[in-house]
């Protein structure tokens, strides 16, 4: 984990052809936590100009996009489309961007969510926010891990 800027809040994003479920972690960093979904807008970008703006709001020192490999670990079309949507918001905000593996983030977050009793149209709104708790609950534990190693700030990481 070159480059970690240290504690903060970090963004999670799930990044899907019809929305974008958002989560925001702890200043600490340790706990990811549901914010809200965006619908996706091609045209007008309005749920980047809203990414932005909760980057600012929350005083964000890192976001953590999923990217979605394949179960081989090769990138698809859909990592290509998350690929091209942080080139988007990097290019609209001063914080790095970080990917993370979230192969089967949205199965999981599905299982835990019908687990829970949420199901149909309830699910449908909340699973984009749940994924996004996963990726970027996962990420800050592979973080947490890493600054117990000693390894967090290496180049190597």
């Amino acid at each position: 984990m070159a480059g970690d800027p240290g504690p903060g809040r970090r963004l999670g994003i799930d990044v899907g052809a019809v929305r974008v479920g958002v989560a925001l972690s702890d200043p600490a960093p340790l706990l990811a936590s549901p914010l809200v979904t965006l619908p996706r807008d091609e045209r007008d970008k309005t749920d980047i100009a809203k990414l932005v703006a909760l980057i600012e709001e929350h005083e964000v020192v890192e976001v953590v996009i999923g990217l979605p490999k394949t179960l081989a670990g090769g990138h698809g079309s859909a990592a290509q489309h998350a690929s091209a949507y942080a080139e988007e918001l990097a290019a609209r905000i001063r914080v790095p961007i970080r990917f993370a593996d979230e192969r089967l983030s949205t199965v999981n977050a599905g299982r835990m969510l019908s687990d829970r009793g949420v199901r149909g149209r309830k699910q449908r709104s909340v699973i984009d926010q749940a994924a996004a708790v996963d990726i970027l609950q996962t990420w800050l534990d592979a973080r947490s891990n890493a600054a117990a190693r000693g390894d967090l700030g290496r180049e190597d990481t």
